[in-house]
């Protein structure tokens, strides 16, 4: 007999793990042997790297470190144009832009290596706002810093302006804006020759991440898998930035783990929904 749902109230299938505490998020997953991993990032908003020091009494022979030359495939986080690089090689184009990745089991010991790390970077004229960008007072992306533009003609205006009683005109700014989801972003990589890539992570497209893996290790698809675990929320503030996340985490080497980023330190790593000016005028 077949069962209908139309008009019932139909228990969740994840909701009773969820709210007995059984569910497994990403931070709740460990393996043997895990490694955690933790980005060196720029602190300028621009700039030309020179050179990057280790500082002494840190044991770096038990450390991984991956620069963008240890890349195997394409230095870029593939999406719609690769235009984000996964660590930056010479030229940092934003603030906390990820230039270093480290790896160790101590989690703490792997913090303190994070603040020995000397980056010394020439800096370099920034654009921070968006009339700067159109006014073309640095170029920092094509030859014009417009990453898209489409235009779109429909109807004659001239003529519905000319037959209105009314025009209405505006602009309109918003400021950038971040998903307050509960758990923070956070990824598991295990990645070995042998074995190929496997990630375990909070996110809400696994293809986009497994996009973005091909291309940075030059793999097959078939030697990529995505694992998506429990998502505490997302809201689509998991949908591009796990990608950055995972590739970092699979770059480390074998089992490593990244989690646990505050959301004010996510809110200035992530550009989710950045600020917007638009302006229109309504004939009526």
């Amino acid at each position: 007999m077949a069962t209908h749902f139309i008009g019932k109230s139909v228990q969740r299938k994840e909701g009773r793990e969820k709210v007995t505490g059984a569910a497994q998020y990403v931070d709740d997953l460990t393996f043997p042997d895990m490694l955690y991993g933790i980005t060196v990032r720029s602190p300028v908003a621009r700039g030309r790297i020179q050179a990057i020091q280790f500082g002494e009494d840190i044991p770096w022979d038990e450390f991984t470190i991956v620069r963008a030359k240890d890349i195997p495939g394409k230095n870029c986080i593939a999406l719609i144009v690769d235009d984000q690089p996964c660590l930056a090689g010479e030229i940092v184009n934003h603030a906390e832009e990820p230039i270093l990745l480290l790896a160790h089991p101590d989690k703490y010991l792997l913090e303190e290596a994070r603040r020995a790390v000397q980056i010394d970077i020439e800096p370099l004229p920034a654009v921070f706002t968006m009339e700067d960008s159109l006014a073309q007072k640095e170029i920092i992306w094509g030859r014009d810093n417009l990453f898209k533009s489409f235009l779109i003609e429909k109807g004659n205006v001239d003529n519905v302006w000319a037959s209105a009683d009314l025009i209405v005109e505006g602009e309109y700014l918003t400021g950038a804006q971040e998903q307050l989801y509960i758990e923070p972003q956070g990824m598991i990589a295990r990645a070995s020759e042998a074995e190929g890539v496997t990630v375990w992570g909070s996110l809400q497209c696994p293809y986009y991440v497994h996009k973005a893996l091909v291309q940075l290790f030059a793999l097959p698809k078939e030697r990529i898998r995505m694992v998506q675990t429990e998502a505490g929320g997302g809201f689509g503030g998991k949908e591009e930035y796990p990608s950055m996340l995972a590739a970092h985490v699979a770059l480390a080497g074998n089992l490593c783990r990244c989690t646990g980023y505050t959301k004010i330190f996510e809110s200035v790593l992530q550009a989710c929904r950045e600020s917007a000016r638009g302006s229109s005028e309504r004939g009526l």
